[in-house]
């Protein structure tokens, strides 16, 4: 698998692969309703901050992608999904750690994100390469704003939680 940086003509592959990974989601609890993407706005977002990675097959097709931004002295990693035929072979790992990696070589504090708390490929995953829960009264402003937005999309708020990887 090649992790590359993604350009806006992958767009609407990118928001493919988030779409059908919603079911994914569904299945594990975290989600329902209509399936939703990342709009064109918040994917540039993560363009423009050079942090938008793809993963390709070895035909070339995308199959996953992570997208983030800097926030204060932070990596905030805003999604990352793998299509469920290519789930389960480390590609959600190899993406988030190309973030990461990209947080340390700027020099950044660390690196942020939102998640379910319960689904196993979520905050128990996170928490296996060293995030630490931060629960809402202990989360910074800029996290629980987030969060906030989160629910009123439709996520559970009893499901969601912010967490945090200290360089």
């Amino acid at each position: 698998m090649l992790i590359r940086s993604a350009t806006s003509s992958d767009f609407n592959a990118l928001r493919s692969i988030e779409l059908a990974s919603f079911e994914t989601l569904r299945h594990a609890g975290a989600v329902s309703g209509a399936p939703s993407a990342s709009s064109d706005e918040e994917l540039q977002c993560y363009l423009d901050h050079g942090l938008l990675y793809v993963a390709c097959d070895q035909s070339g097709a995308a199959v996953g992608y992570c997208g983030g931004y800097v926030a204060e002295t932070f990596v905030h990693i805003g999604e990352m999904d793998v299509h469920p035929d290519s789930q389960r072979k480390g590609l959600g790992r190899k993406l988030l750690m190309t973030l990461i990696d990209q947080g340390r070589a700027r020099k950044l504090d660390g690196a942020t994100l939102t998640t379910d708390r319960l689904a196993p490929f979520n905050a128990p995953f996170y928490t296996s390469l060293g995030f630490q829960l931060l629960e809402r009264e202990a989360a910074p402003p800029r996290l629980r704003k987030i969060l906030e937005a989160e629910v009123e999309k439709g996520l559970d708020a009893r499901r969601r939680v912010a967490m945090a990887l200290p360089f």
